[in-house]
């Protein structure tokens, strides 16, 4: 089964909805377009589902088009399932006509219909499938619906092999008439034996469709097109290709009109009556900083009492496992176990309640229909900076992770735009951050200021990757940007299992990055943070003046100390300096460096916490400045790699590492002196 339909369809959570757990993504052969499947047992049938892109039709358009047409003419699925947002019948269907065409066995999924029936619209579903040719399901994706009976229907066709007739489609006297001349042409030639394909390549080839045009090496066939389209544009006072569209809306008003009532003809939908709010000229933007900022207290408030649990838990088992040596014990298990990877893992995953609920919060957002319409907000200020406004999804996007952020770019027709939305996509602050700033906005700052802190910080990362897309716009990338038409989904209420599963497969990859990424790290940074031992140390000093002297002659204390003259004018001693070479390979290790930095010879039941550490050793200016370099900073090591292999080229990869870097090092530094001056913080 391959699943079609328009964006915000519903289409992906049929799919999700039918396979749960039991998918597969990768991308097609030879593009960056990502290709969905499942499998799951129906009854007594196992069935494979692809999910094919998004697409409003099967012209070839843009690469998710040609993809999604590729794939149902080569790789002939046993049938397709078109999911038509049934609130919005007429533009749905027009992929659906298309599909028509093609000749291939195909369900209607009439999704969404409890809100087609909320706007007051009824559907004589018997009549519409007579007059389509294919049978049509309601379903409700959200709810799970109809999905029983949709895949039953599915079935049927699929063993049946019901077709609808393409022949049905007509598009007038003097189309036609231009159809069947290519056709005749076409029939008969390698690929094209095929009545059904030999006439929906005619029309291809009526409509200018560039991709099937290749596929015809006889120039003969070209020029009859060519004649077919003048005589069609000298007699109709039009394109081939507008005809061909007008008529096939035609048909599906036709259709709707006889199958398809309202109860209120201008209806002013919910929706309309919300945006007028949340979009408007003047408010839109406060409403959506708002938002964001009571996410944020969210993240505080609420993360606060399962953060101390879990720091708690994590305090009680080092103390635990260092007991299982003798006191003043120097066993390097007993440090790898406590310092190294308690001490390393367990401060990383100590954080997990903040990341879960800000993902939690970004997907009520999402599929409530409200980022869309942040999107859309957006789009104006995107064109100012002279960025398509698609370039806001992949930014977004970014909030969670660089990476999918990055690759989400390649919505992004023109190149200049693509270039330019993924070299400064890193300052929208990822989630790898988050922990960073959980630890030390509460050491440094009174609870009253940790929203605000954190919010303050996510939009100065906003703030800057806004004036530095406007720079690389005005240099490296100019152009125009290209015009933008944003689709506004409806708003829903959310359900529960569907915010839950988005929170999770995002929390879900930052708790296997500490499981593998940051566990390996951290054992290395022990190591780096354990030798070389210094064989004599003063036993008159300290224990803390014994930790300082033993963790300066390590190799991770003499990298620190190399670094130091370079990074003490932004406040930053040699021990932040190794935490943050960490950070290269994943901005969490930033926080678990740390922990290992001053673990080493406490690791016992009375450790003082790291926040309470940090307070004692730093000012909360450094404290600032160390949010404010790891917001703008060097991405990860991974981001880097995506970049490259996104962009094709190393040139803006490093271009990308050092550019960030660079400006860290100078914002950074500008903001500690000018603090230090000021007495600010200190």
């Amino acid at each position: 089964m391959a699943l079609a339909g328009n964006p915000n369809s519903g289409k992906t959570t049929l799919f999700n909805a039918m396979t749960g757990s039991r998918q597969h993504v990768g991308n097609y052969p030879g593009v960056t377009v990502e290709k969905k499947e499942g499998r799951f047992k129906h009854k007594d049938t196992e069935l494979n589902v692809v999910d094919l892109p998004g697409t409003y039709s099967l012209t070839a358009y843009s690469i998710e088009e040609v993809v999604a047409r590729n794939f149902i003419i080569n790789d002939k699925p046993d049938v397709v399932i078109h999911v038509v947002d049934a609130s919005n019948l007429e533009r749905n269907l027009y992929l659906g006509i298309q599909l028509i065409e093609l000749g291939v066995p195909v369900v209607f999924a009439f999704n969404m219909s409890d809100v087609a029936r909320a706007r007051g619209i009824h559907f004589d579903l018997d009549m519409l499938a007579s007059l389509l040719g294919a049978p049509i399901v309601p379903t409700v994706g959200q709810k799970n619906k109809g999905i029983d009976e949709l895949v039953d229907t599915a079935v049927r066709v699929a063993r049946s092999g019901t077709k609808p007739k393409p022949s049905d489609i007509h598009y007038g006297d003097d189309i036609e008439k231009a159809i069947e001349a290519i056709r005749r042409r076409i029939d008969g030639q390698s690929g094209f034996t095929d009545d059904i394909v030999a006439r929906w390549t005619a029309i291809k080839l009526l409509e200018n469709d560039a991709e099937v045009a290749k596929l015809i090496q006889d120039p003969d066939i070209h020029k009859a097109v060519e004649a077919e389209q003048a005589r069609i544009e000298k007699i109709l006072g039009d394109s081939a290709e507008m005809i061909i569209a007008d008529r096939r809306y035609g048909l599906i008003s036709g259709a709707c009109q006889k199958a398809v009532r309202s109860t209120c003809e201008t209806r002013h939908t919910n929706s309309d009556s919300i945006d007028e709010i949340v979009i408007h000229r003047v408010w839109g933007l406060p409403i959506f900083l708002g938002l964001m900022y009571l996410v944020f207290w969210l993240t505080f408030t609420v993360g606060g009492p399962p953060m101390d649990w879990i720091e708690g838990f994590f305090g009680w088992l080092g103390g635990k496992v260092a007991g299982w040596w003798p006191t003043g014990s120097d066993s390097i298990l007993q440090s790898l176990l406590v310092d190294g990877l308690i001490g390393g893992v367990g401060g990383v995953i100590v954080f997990l309640p903040n990341i879960l609920l800000l993902f939690l919060a970004i997907a009520f957002l999402e599929d409530s229909g409200y980022m869309a319409r942040a999107a859309f907000m957006m789009d104006r200020l995107m064109h100012k900076i002279g960025l398509h406004g698609k370039s806001f999804i992949p930014m977004l996007t970014g909030f969670g992770c660089s990476i999918p952020g990055i690759m989400a770019t390649r919505t992004l027709e023109n190149r200049r735009d693509r270039l330019t939305t993924m070299l400064v996509l890193p300052l929208m602050s990822c989630g790898a951050r988050l922990p960073i700033y959980a630890l030390i906005i509460p050491a440094f700052f009174p609870a009253a200021w940790h929203a605000t802190m954190l919010w303050m910080i996510y939009v100065i990362g906003i703030a800057l990757a806004i004036v530095s897309a406007k720079i690389l716009r005005s240099t490296l990338f100019k152009g125009e940007s290209v015009p933008f038409v944003m689709e506004l989904p409806p708003y829903r209420l959310p359900t529960l299992k569907g915010v839950l599963i988005h929170m999770w497969e995002r929390g879900g990859l930052y708790l296997k990055k500490a499981g593998t990424i940051i566990l390996g790290v951290s054992v290395i940074l022990w190591a780096l943070t354990s030798y070389p031992k210094t064989e004599t140390v003063d036993t008159t000093l300290s224990a803390e003046e014994q930790q300082f002297i033993q963790l300066s002659n390590t190799i991770a204390g003499r990298i620190g100390h190399a670094m130091e003259p370079l990074i003490k004018p932004m406040g930053f001693d040699w021990r932040i300096g190794t935490a943050m070479i960490g950070a290269f390979a994943a901005k969490e290790v930033f926080v678990a460096q740390l922990g290992i930095v001053y673990s080493v010879g406490e690791a016992d039941d009375e450790s003082e916490p790291l926040r309470d550490q940090l307070k004692a050793n730093y000012s909360p200016l450094v404290g600032f400045c160390i949010m404010l370099f790891m917001l703008i900073s060097a991405p990860c090591m991974a981001t880097i790699a995506v970049t490259k292999r996104e962009s094709n080229s190393w040139r803006w990869a490093l271009f990308q590492l050092g550019g960030l870097t660079l400006m860290a090092y100078v914002l950074t530094l500008i903001v500690y002196q000018t603090g230090s001056l000021l007495g600010i913080g200190i």
